[in-house]
This record gives C-alpha cells, sequence and structure tokens, in this order.
C-alpha cells in the first residue's frame, strides 16, 4: 500500500509537529514486518487487517493487495496463535504487549520462522481501537541454533563412542594380540594357521566397526592410505550384489585411467555398503543401483559459493538408484544424526552420517540429487594424489625379533592388555616394568637403578606428567604413546625422533617394530 489509509482520529493521537504521513512512512520503512489490524471485530481467523508495510510483504511473499482485508490468521500455521490473541484481547493495555514465536506460511507454501510482538493502539478517550503487530524473521537464527543442537549431539555421541572404544578396542587388542602370538606357535600347521588367521580377520573387523562409530564426531584415526576407487569397487562387487539381494541389480560404470586417491580403506568401503544398502531400500519393481567413477575437473571460476567444491581435480565415484527417491525438505536432513525416514527398528539414522563423515576426513565432498519416483544419486570427490597404490598391510604380520634389551616402562590400564604386552616385550629381551596407572608407574620408576629409555603410554592427563617427570631424569627418553585415538601433532616438549604413536587396537608386531625404530633413532 501506497499510504496509510485509517480514520482521522490516529491523526489526534500523534505527537505535535510530526505529520501523519511521516509517521506512515516511517512504518513502510520499518526492516521488520509490521501490519495494523482492527480491534473491534476480531473473527475466527483472527483480526481484519487494515496495513501492510513493505518488509511484511517481502517476508511473507505477499502482496498488500492481498493481505489488507484478511485477517491475520491465515498466515500463522498453528491455530493456537489466534486462540492465544483472542484470550488476550479483551484485557489489553498500552505498554502491555503480547509476544510469541511460530512459523508464517508464505505465498509460495513454505514456512518461516518469526518472532512477534502485539500492541495496542488507543483512541483519545483511551478504547483500544487497533493492534499494531512487528514481525522479525529469525529463519536463518532457528537453522543455526539447530545446527548447533545438532552439533551438540553429534559430539555428546562421539564422547558415548569413545568411552566404548576404549574397553571394546581393549578387548580386539587382547584377541588380536594372542593370535599374533598363537600365528608364531602353528606355523607348521597351514590348517591351524588358517583358523587363526580367520579370528584375527574378524579381530580387525570388530575393529573397524568402532572406528565406523567414531567417524560421527570425526575422532577415529583415519588409517589413509593411496588407493585405486575401481579396484576397490571390483573387489567389493560380490558383497555389494548380495546386500541388493532380490531387490535390484548393481551395474559398474567405472571410468579409464582413474587418478588414486587417499583415503581409509576399510572406511570407505563402509562408506560404498551404506550407500547401496540406502538404494536398495528405495529400489522398487526390482529397479537397479549403479556404481560410476570417473576424473573430474573443476575449473577456477566455477565455485561462485562458499559451499561450492573448490577447484581442483578430483576422483568421483557415485551412487546411482532407480528408487523412489526423495523431496527436497527430506535432502536437507540427510546427513544430520538421528534423521532418518526408515520406519521405527529399520534404520538409526547414522549411516549417513557416518558417510558424511568420512568423506570429510577425506578431504573431500559429498552431495546429492534426487526426485520423486525417478531417484537419487549420491556423488563423492576426492581429492586427486599423485603417488602410486600402496599395498595394503598382510592380514597376519609374522611376529618379528627385534632382540631388545633396554629397560622399558609399560602403562596400560586393561590388566589383560597390560599383561599381553608385556609378555611379548619381555619375550622379545626387553626388561619390563609395568604398571596399571600413572602415579604407580611413577614409584617404580624411583626403585629403578636406571632410568627407563622407553615409555609406552597414554599421554593424555596423567601419562603427561608422567613423561615429563621421566624426562627430567633422562633426556633422551622415546616415548610410544597409545590410545584410542590418533595422536597428532608431536608434542613440543620431546624431538620428533623421539616420540612414535599406535592408535588402538594396535598389531603386536607394529608395537615392537615402533619401539625398535624409537630406540634406534
Amino acid at each position: 500500500m501506497s499510504a496509510l489509509r485509517q480514520p482521522r482520529r490516529f491523526a489526534r493521537s500523534a505527537p505535535k509537529g510530526v505529520p501523519v504521513g511521516l509517521l506512515a512512512a516511517a512504518l513502510r520503512g520499518q526492516s521488520e514486518g509490521v501490519f495494523i489490524a482492527d480491534r473491534r471485530r476480531p473473527g475466527v481467523n483472527g483480526l481484519k487487517i487494515v496495513f501492510v508495510n513493505d518488509s511484511f510483504c517481502t517476508m511473507t511473499g505477499h502482496s498488500a493487495r492481498d493481505l489488507v482485508g484478511c485477517a491475520h490468521g491465515v498466515l500463522h500455521d498453528e491455530r493456537a496463535d489466534v486462540r492465544r490473541l483472542r484470550r488476550w484481547l479483551p484485557k489489553a493495555r498500552p505498554g502491555e504487549p503480547l509476544t510469541g514465536e511460530g512459523f508464517l506460511r508464505c505465498a509460495d507454501g513454505s514456512a518461516i520462522s518469526a518472532m512477534w510482538s502485539f500492541d495496542p493502539l488507543c483512541d483519545a478517550r483511551g478504547r483500544v481501537t487497533h493492534i499494531v503487530a512487528t514481525y522479525r524473521d529469525q529463519t536463518e537464527k532457528r537453522r543455526l541454533l539447530e545446527a548447533l543442537v545438532h552439533a551438540q549431539r553429534l559430539d555428546a555421541v562421539g564422547r558415548l563412542a569413545g568411552g566404548v572404544a576404549h574397553d571394546f578396542n581393549n578387548l580386539i587388542s587382547v584377541i588380536n594380540g594372542y593370535c599374533e602370538m598363537l600365528a608364531a606357535h602353528v606355523t607348521a600347521n597351514p590348517q591351524a594357521l588358517r583358523e587363526v588367521s580367520e579370528i584375527h580377520n574378524a579381530g580387525r573387523r570388530a575393529a573397524a566397526l568402532t572406528q565406523q562409530l567414531l567417524a560421527f564426531s570425526r575422532r577415529q584415526p583415519l588409517n589413509a592410505r593411496v588407493l585405486n576407487l575401481n579396484e576397490l569397487v571390483r573387489a567389493n562387487v560380490e558383497i555389494l550384489q548380495r546386500l541388493l539381494g532380490e531387490a535390484g541389480r548393481l551395474e559398474l560404470e567405472l571410468g579409464d585411467r582413474l587418478a588414486n586417491v587417499r583415503t581409509d580403506e576399510a572406511q570407505f568401503q563402509q562408506v560404498l555398503l551404506n550407500l547401496v544398502i540406502n538404494a536398495r531400500d528405495a529400489l522398487r519393481d526390482r529397479g537397479r543401483v549403479v556404481i560410476a567413477t570417473a576424473n573430474r575437473e573443476i575449473k577456477a571460476g566455477l565455485n561462485r559459493r562458499i559451499t561450492d567444491t573448490p577447484p581442483g581435480r578430483y576422483v568421483a565415484i557415485s551412487v546411482i538408484d532407480s528408487g523412489t527417491g526423495m523431496t527436497a525438505e527430506t535432502q536437507k536432513h540427510l546427513f544430520e544424526p538421528f534423521f532418518t525416514t526408515k520406519p521405527e527398528g529399520k534404520g538409526t539414522g547414522l549411516g549417513l552420517a557416518l558417510v558424511y563423515g568420512v568423506v570429510q576426513q577425506s578431504g573431500g565432498f559429498i552431495s546429492v540429487k534426487s526426485s520423486l519416483l525417478v531417484g537419487s544419486t549420491f556423488e563423492i570427490l576426492l581429492p586427486v594424489v599423485r603417488e602410486a597404490v600402496e599395498l595394503p598391510p598382510p592380514l597376519l604380520a609374522a611376529m618379528p625379533t627385534t632382540r631388545g634389551s633396554e629397560t622399558v616402562l609399560l602403562v596400560e590400564d586393561d590388566e589383560v592388555v597390560l599383561k599381553m604386552v608385556a609378555g611379548i616385550l619381555t619375550a622379545d629381551g626387553y626388561r619390563v616394568v609395568a604398571a596399571k596407572s600413572p602415579a604407580a608407574a611413577q614409584r617404580e620408576a624411583r626403585g629403578l637403578a636406571r632410568p627407563a629409555q622407553l615409555l609406552i603410554a597414554n599421554l593424555a592427563g596423567d601419562g603427561e606428567k608422567l613423561a615429563r617427570r621421566l624426562l627430567g631424569a633422562r633426556a633422551d627418553l622415546r616415548v610410544l604413546c597409545t590410545s584410542d585415538h590418533e595422536f597428532t601433532p608431536p608434542v613440543a616438549w620431546l624431538p620428533p625422533t623421539h616420540q612414535a604413536s599406535l592408535a588402538k587396537p594396535y598389531a603386536l608386531s607394529e608395537l615392537l617394530k615402533a619401539a625398535r625404530r624409537l630406540l634406534d633413532a
């Protein structure tokens, strides 16, 4: 509306010397949405709007012509907002506004989050004749608050997972460690060695599950190596086809001369499994799932928005299905933890959050395109690396013999792991002083004729204090940090050559090699 069309009674309430036209212009120029409604004849749908400013029209997408004359309640998503206003009207007094927040329905059918305030307007006799309503769009603020809540929830899951992983990793360490020891005794029996290897392989898969759980908060150690995604897909095609079962068929469209990438093989395998499982659940009438790879180059100037993928060379891997597709609203929440469209008991809402975490940790990007009754495409872009593919370590490496003779101070809170690690170090020739806590290790260290040359401990909390005290007694102390999470970057108070880290559950063979490398440095 170009002017404030109101009875002249407002002129009598205007401050002296201030033209009514100026007040109307001030209302129209407000950055917040404002409308004025007639108080005297409230209907079941709310108050009749008699004036609306440009900001309110911009906020809701409605024109002034559409809004003037209609009841304000048609804009509110909740009928309770109108009922609350009707209860307030009989006792409305100047200086006592009615405030609230909720959702407004826009002209295009979408909803925005808004805060509002209703203030009474009185005539010369002090009677309330009109209501001035002020609205503030807080959609972006609400989105940021929701993102914060999700981030806090994600952090809570990560901390819970960290506590579970600590105990679980200790159990896996024992299983895998004794498998390595047992393998050395059954080398002459091929059948027994195969059976021990199967136990060890299952332990490694159990360890991978723990790492995947930790992916939600990006706390898991990323055991990244250079690999080729074509080779990874071909190696897993059998299990992927079994996952699809009778629901559909799997097709591969793998690009020629695909560049290499750097990521964690076990975790990226889980990414593929999750995406194929989601595609399977969306299929109808025995549809198809396509896994496609290609080299992709994003040139400078194409990333105009901050959310666009930066320029560079990437390897693209896509999982495409001909399923039911997703709405735009569903796509907004796909990668949020605990969000699922599956029936209760059929999904946790964690799978795609895990996918997102692994892709992010690998320095990559993930996007989704979907249309209802057409299907969905999940595309992952990982940066290209120039290095050659690194061969994976053998599942059950032979136990090395390092023939150590140094004094090792071992700190481990799990008694079974402590006994196992102390046993393998002692068998290899080291003099081992074992303790379940940093305080106990400090007491043991006082009784040593010569200070320990190597400390194996978790440097979190009191572990770091212990290491610093030992360093005061021996300047060339070596420290091997063992923890549930990757220990990076190195501590500043030790030379880089005097420190190393192993993430649990570690192989005993790797422990022996790491200890020897440190002591020989």
